[in-house]
């Protein structure tokens, strides 16, 4: 998984709102544009980041894209952050001393 490019899409706040609405199950890009007061050519570009980095899968039915969340993905980046916390727990007295807790 490309961890920089996934976490360079959750950077985007507009994107964070497009996986929130995408939680409660699958939507067509069509329902998101109505959604998300952006361009269609706006939504578009955030949806195809969201792709590229597996945090959304989308299916073509007829001549409409349904876009879903990739769970896999997700579960992976948060084993990442728990495991990266869990070396943040360990390394936090050190911290402390080397003045980096402020």
């Amino acid at each position: 998984m490309p961890l920089n490019r996934l976490f360079k899409a959750l950077a985007d706040p507009t994107r964070r709102e497009v996986l929130r609405a995408l939680r409660t199950g699958e939507r067509s890009a069509g329902e998101l544009a109505e959604a998300f007061p952006l361009a269609r050519s706006t939504l578009s570009q955030h949806l195809r980041v969201l792709r590229e980095a597996g945090l959304v899968e989308v299916e073509v039915r007829g001549n409409r894209r349904v876009y879903r969340l990739a769970a896999s993905v997700m579960e992976e980046a948060l084993a990442f952050l728990m495991e990266l916390g869990k070396g943040a727990e360990d390394e936090t007295p050190r911290a402390g001393r080397l003045g980096l807790d402020r």
